[in-house]
């Protein structure tokens, strides 16, 4: 219901799932007409089964982005994408957040803090 309050009872254009699970389902509800669900992945450990008339509903697609063969099938596109956002970094467009820093002899640490769930952002390792 907030993201309807926030789009003036639109729905989402765009839902990005890397989260899977019992967060699908609603986000799939949330849809705007003619929405686009883009599944990335499943952190939550469990593949969602959201009844599909939902997209007949919505008359949105449900899209499987699977970035890792995309990137061997495509890669002077990938290139070019990277290329993009480096230069929107550069010109101070996006800026990731950066949740926590470590350094190279706390690499273990690093990895640690990302398998147990604790970043909120990027996490960086400084060589």
């Amino acid at each position: 219901s907030k993201i309807k309050e926030l789009t003036g009872g639109l729905g989402a254009n765009v839902v990005y799932d890397p989260v899977g699970g019992s967060f699908s389902e609603p986000a799939l509800r949330a849809m705007a007409w003619e929405g686009r669900f883009l599944v990335i992945g499943f952190a939550a450990g469990e593949i969602p089964k959201p009844p599909l008339n939902l997209a007949l509903l919505k008359g949105c697609q449900i899209v499987g982005v699977f970035w890792g063969a995309w990137t061997t099938m495509f890669p002077d596109e990938n290139m070019k994408n990277f290329q993009e956002l480096f230069s929107l970094h550069a010109a101070g467009k996006i800026n990731p957040e950066i949740s926590d820093r470590f350094s190279l002899a706390e690499s273990a640490a690093a990895i640690a803090h990302l398998k147990d769930r604790k970043a909120k952002g990027k996490v960086i390792i400084d060589v």
